[in-house]
């Protein structure tokens, strides 16, 4: 297709449209990517009515499902004679909710789709897929054990048990979890690729157990299971106050092992009284302060079948079953991901022996070593040097962030913490017997297991930059909760980080299922009274809690996953937690004001170095709350609506509407200005409607002339930025938010760039222009919190834009905004439905866009500096024409 239009001899406008041909072969209609609750082939899935996904690939344009057939069984092979079918003429294929008849807990089944088209085609039947129902608590007969004594040792307890299997095995799943950390083993193989298990959630409230099938670990005669325990967050060390045994004093084991034979027999192996435990080669181990591993005391084979048990072996002691609800792992579990070689050996003006990683991580490093038994080799952790070139540690506060192995002496060891990890780029290394090999080094990052789903580049090598430390600040810190930071001695789920996060982090990866897990403990740690805590889950004192900002997470994060992925069962689960929020915020408001209490507000902005000249950027907390307080009564009104609630609906329309009246009453003046007269004041406000529609204009070139004359810098904090370029953008001001992402000085995105960031930092200027660091009390290099602005990067530069209304990209807006001097920029989007692209290039003063729509969707194509709108469905499309 292509379009000429032509005013006299001036070529305006040449659009070329280049697309799929069409083939009528139905074959080249499939169904993949199954998932079932976000996950795929999960082994625990407690909702009763799991929901079923599944993204559709056509060589056909404009392709769209009419109707969809699911058959699920209890046999791989399944058939329509012995399946359970569901079906219906529909386009849904997400999150489809199972509505036949119950399930039967602690089963598996398997199920595949088939699908037809809008041309009349009818895909085959997908590969089959499985999943497992989770255990009720009525299915759980094991027993929870602990070492005999009281458990004060820092020593990782040691727990086998041997049994014996005299039939062929069938199938054999193993459901485990702790109090504490746990690693097992059966065999002297290590279960699963998974760490820091069983995770870390609201313990008093919910414990998460895993679920592995190890029936081609097992064999016929004698076996072993060995677990070694740790305190993780548990009973460890946690929040500021050097607190321990937060959440108990005690670790112990909940295992249950079930096998089926080829014959139908059952055999289950528990936790109980026939244990034996002891202590091995952990001496310490501690999520701050690293791991202590004494090689010399391992019990070699003690996870075997026929290992000798010595005295040090002792019964265990049974515990009482606590209260807490066991529930099924619902999130992605912890696992390695990227390895980095050691790039270089420093040696410091001090005289250390420091090894650079060249990449600021979250993990651990994998050490090899040989030497005399006895030699004690330590490997301390940090994020940068000081501006002499000493390894910087000051910033980790009391965290120590050490490992330390002892040799056992012979053949060359291979050495990795079990139960910590560590926040880094440089080790120094002490005690290392011979000369330094940089292949003895080795860093591996872990974080949970969430997929990359977007990509984002541009001509502009900086800003690539940024966008690989937005990433790696998310990499860092999505070791299964939301952390602020990684390294120090804090290393919390800050609700403020994440709700300002959220949409960057689902722009990056598929955080569908972390954020769903990560909510439940929202929910669950959610006070009486509706107040949310500071960090989730809450490790902090009793006052903690009802910060704006922070607290709103409640209600932002579920209705962000509602719009990026389609989830409305999101929206029901947290619903009830959503209202009890804005109840309490009504509850301690006055006259529809919320200006009582404590708040961080906008936590971390900048700070000029004087006042004198009358400007400033304090931004009037009590102003921010009752900007955040309207926000969350939107967003209730929203849920309220998609659920059908129509009393709450009225209910919200009211309070949202003197809300705004009390903000208007409060804190602006007549002409439009605000009390606060802050970049992060008009932002909120315009980000949220607090203005009539005939002064926002006004109030958004007050926001200009702010950012002017600070010389085309932002002063925003935590709260104000990620929202800031949202608005400037939304306003007409494009071109300031260009030069704001663009600026490189400080403040800026790219000031830590150009100062060798990797991740993105805590402050703006955490490493001031002199080398010198900012308060070293809270100063972390891997914060993601300010990365909020990739969200506007794919929405704005890329263009990739969501339809709230048909929510989790079934249907797309694309509309690239170039600007800040870049000539090209590309951004990929593994969405629910398929790939998602938009990828634009100017050459030679035309523009050039290239789109790709994944099956079952459809967009709409704005293009820049020209009044066209396309409307295409799924394909691959190709736009150019001269650009003016």
């Amino acid at each position: 297709m292509s379009v000429l239009t032509q005013i006299g001899n001036k070529l305006l406008l040449l659009i070329f449209s280049v697309i799929f041909t069409q083939n009528t072969f139905a074959q080249q209609l499939s169904v993949n990517n199954l998932t079932v609750e976000h996950q795929t082939n999960p082994l625990s899935v407690d909702n009763p009515v799991p929901r079923f996904s599944w993204k559709i690939n056509s060589s056909v344009q404009n392709t769209l499902q009419t109707s969809y057939e699911i058959r699920i069984g209890t046999t791989p092979s399944i058939n329509d004679n012995n399946a359970i079918k569901i079906g219906k003429n529909s386009p849904q294929s997400v999150l489809i909710a199972y509505n036949d008849k119950p399930l039967i807990s602690k089963t598996k089944y398997y199920w595949q789709v088939k699908i037809k088209d809008n041309h009349g085609n009818t895909s085959p039947w997908s590969a089959v897929q499985y999943f497992q129902t989770g255990l009720l608590p009525a299915d759980w007969t094991a027993k929870w054990i602990s070492m005999v004594n009281p458990d004060t040792s820092l020593k990782s307890p040691l727990m086998r048990k041997e049994f014996n299997l005299d039939k062929k095995i069938k199938s054999a799943m193993i459901y485990v979890t702790a109090k504490g950390l746990y690693e097992a083993n059966i065999n002297g193989k290590r279960i699963g690729n998974e760490y820091l298990s069983p995770g870390w959630t609201s313990y008093k409230n919910h414990l998460q157990y895993q679920v592995y099938d190890v029936t081609a670990s097992l064999k016929n005669g004698q076996n072993a299971i060995g677990v070694v325990l740790g305190d993780g967050w548990y009973k460890g060390r946690i929040g500021f106050e050097n607190q321990k045994n937060f959440y108990g004093d005690t670790r112990a084991l909940l295992l249950q092992l079930e096998i089926e034979y080829i014959n139908g027999e059952r055999k289950v192996i528990i936790s109980d009284e026939s244990w034996k435990s002891s202590t091995g080669a952990i001496l310490a181990s501690s999520i701050y302060d690293g791991e202590t591993y004494d090689a010399r005391r391992e019990k070699p084979g003690w996870t075997n079948a026929g290992f000798k048990e010595n005295n040090t072996w002792k019964p265990v002691r049974i515990l009482e079953k606590g209260t807490e609800k066991l529930i099924g792992m619902s999130g992605p579990a912890v696992v390695k991901h990227e390895e980095f070689k050691a790039l270089k050996i420093i040696k410091t003006p001090k005289g250390e022996t420091v090894i650079d990683f060249g990449q600021n991580l979250v993990g651990w490093v994998i050490l090899k070593a040989k030497g005399p038994a006895g030699t004690k080799i330590t490997l301390s952790h940090a994020e940068v040097l000081d501006k002499e070139g000493n390894f910087y540690t000051t910033n980790l506060r009391s965290a120590k962030q050490q490992n330390h192995y002892i040799l056992k002496g012979a053949n060359e060891q291979t050495f990795e913490p079990h139960f910590s990890f560590q926040g880094f780029r440089y080790v120094k290394v002490d005690g290392y017997p011979g000369l330094l090999n940089l292949a003895n080094f080795t860093a591996v990052a872990i974080y949970s297991d969430i997929k990359s789903t977007g990509k984002f580049t541009t001509s502009n090598p900086l800003i690539n930059q940024l966008q690989h430390n937005i990433e790696w600040g998310q990499k860092g810190n999505f070791v299964d909760v939301p952390t602020d930071c990684p390294q120090r001695d804090e290393r919390l789920g800050w609700t403020g980080d994440a709700q300002a996060f959220a949409k960057t982090a689902a722009f990056n990866m598929d955080v569908s299922g972390f954020f769903s897990k990560w909510l439940k403990d929202v929910k669950a740690d959610q006070l009486p009274n509706g107040s949310v805590p500071f960090v989730v889950p809450n490790v902090l004192n009793a006052g903690s809690n009802g910060s704006a900002g922070w607290a709103d997470a409640a209600t932002i994060i579920p209705w962000d996953m509602y719009v990026l992925y389609g989830d409305r069962g999101i929206l029901e689960t947290q619903y009830e937690s959503m209202k009890n929020w804005v109840t309490y915020i009504s509850s301690v408001s006055k006259n529809d004001l919320w200006n009582s209490g404590f708040h961080f507000g906008d936590w971390l902005f900048y700070r000029p170095e004087d006042d004198n000249d009358g400007r400033a950027a304090v931004t009037d907390k009590y102003m921010i709350a009752q900007t955040f307080y309207a926000h969350s009564v939107q967003l209730l009104l929203n849920v309220a609506t998609v659920l059908d609630k129509k009393d709450d609906v009225r209910l919200y329309k009211a309070l949202l509407e003197r809300i705004k009246t009390a903000y208007l009453k409060e804190y602006m003046t007549p002409n439009g200005k605000l009390v606060s007269n802050t970049q992060t004041a008009y932002v909120l406000a315009l980000q949220f409607d607090m203005l009539p529609e005939n002064l926002r204009q006004q109030a958004a070139e007050r926001l200009v002339q702010n950012v002017k004359s600070y010389g085309n810098h932002l002063t925003t904090g935590f709260l104000g930025t990620p929202y800031l370029c949202h608005v400037l953008s939304r306003f007409g001001f494009e071109n300031v938010a260009y030069d704001l992402l663009m600026q490189e000085k400080y403040p800026s995105w790219l000031y830590p760039v150009k100062m060798g960031a990797t991740t993105i930092w805590e402050r703006w200027d955490g490493i001031k222009p002199d080398g010198s660091f900012q308060t070293p009390n809270m100063n972390s290099y891997n914060h993601y919190a300010y990365g909020a602005i990739g969200d506007w990067m794919y929405i704005n530069i890329a263009g990739i834009n969501v339809v709230t209304e048909q929510p989790g990209y079934k249907a797309t807006i694309i509309a690239p905004k170039p600007g800040g001097g870049l000539t090209s920029a590309t951004a990929t989007l593994e969405t629910s439905y398929g790939l998602l692209k938009s990828s634009w290039i100017i050459e030679n003063g035309i523009f050039k866009l290239d789109v790709v729509i994944p099956a079952n969707t459809t967009a709409t194509i704005l293009l820049p500096k020209n009044d066209k709108k396309e409307k295409v469905g799924s394909g691959n499309y190709h736009f150019e024409y001269k650009y003016l």
